[in-house]
């Protein structure tokens, strides 16, 4: 086997897997077809990619573009291997995520991929920070992202930004107290969604708009604030202070608190002393 395919995370119609691929010049092509609506973000690596809409060179930093039910085939005459971070949507979670998108009306690919654009960037390096680090949390959203990018690019639609609805306020206000309340636990941006009647692509879209960071943004910042007043106001072990948090790693959360809070947990609580706890 020259593919290994490694799945990283999963939600109610859609997937995400790790594709690294050893294959080289001598190596015939090989023919595969895909299931759902594919968006590919090529990491490494160049290959020839040839499907129903065409035939490209996939580069670091392009898309390599998937429509459900048809057959593709890779090669790698010009060079040995590759990694793609790859996306997988059902037909009907597409739908959800076109009529979210402004100017977007068809639910098919003409092109077979998109060129590493300088509007894709920021997208796809946070998606590959995201895999380096394990973030399994931040491909839901990341995925809807990519998926939305890479729609109005392949078909041209223009977003007008409109300012946001009453009700579009309300949504995001009631979605906030979810979060608010359920912090310490597992947040689906999905089932956020479900609750304002609304797709997760345009929900999230209006909850960027409307609260200036995305769900998962906001939910990372609600469990450092607390994390941060609970390192202070008890002495409690930073792990235990991490967990209920709704942090399953300690690793990762000492690592987001130096990135927001500017220094280790530890450090903090000492800088900072923990304060003592009158008994009632």
């Amino acid at each position: 086997m020259t593919t290994t395919t490694h799945s990283l995370a999963s939600g109610a119609g859609w997937h995400l897997t790790d594709v690294i691929c050893t294959a080289g010049a001598g190596d015939r092509p090989f023919e595969e077809a895909h299931q759902d609506f594919c968006v590919a973000a090529v990491t490494s690596g160049t290959f020839r990619y040839r499907a129903q809409q065409g035939t490209a060179m996939l580069a670091p930093g392009a898309l390599l573009l998937g429509n459900p039910g048809t057959c593709y085939e890779c090669g790698h005459e010009h060079g040995s291997g590759d990694r793609c971070l790859s996306f997988h949507f059902g037909p009907a979670y597409m739908e959800r995520i076109v009529a979210g998108v402004p100017g977007a009306r068809k639910l098919a690919f003409e092109a077979p991929r998109l060129p590493p654009l300088p509007v894709l960037a920021p997208l796809l390096a946070e998606a590959e920070i995201a895999r380096e680090k394990v973030d399994i949390e931040a491909f839901e959203e990341l995925g809807l992202r990519i998926a939305g990018a890479a729609l109005a690019a392949a078909t041209g639609a223009t977003h007008v930004r409109r300012a946001p609805s009453r009700r579009d306020q309300k949504r995001v206000a009631e979605a906030v107290r979810r979060i608010e309340l359920d912090a310490d636990g597992p947040v689906s941006l999905s089932a956020l969604a479900d609750e304002t009647a609304t797709s997760p692509y345009h929900f999230l879209r209006i909850f960027r708009q409307v609260a200036g960071m995305t769900p998962y943004q906001f939910l990372l910042k609600t469990r450092l604030h607390r994390a941060a007043v609970r390192l202070r106001l008890s002495d409690d072990a930073v792990s235990a202070i991490a967990f209920e948090a709704g942090f399953n790693d300690l690793s990762t959360f000492n690592r987001r608190f130096r990135r927001v809070m500017g220094e280790t947990p530890g450090h903090y609580r000492a800088r900072h002393g923990a304060l003592a706890v009158p008994a009632l």
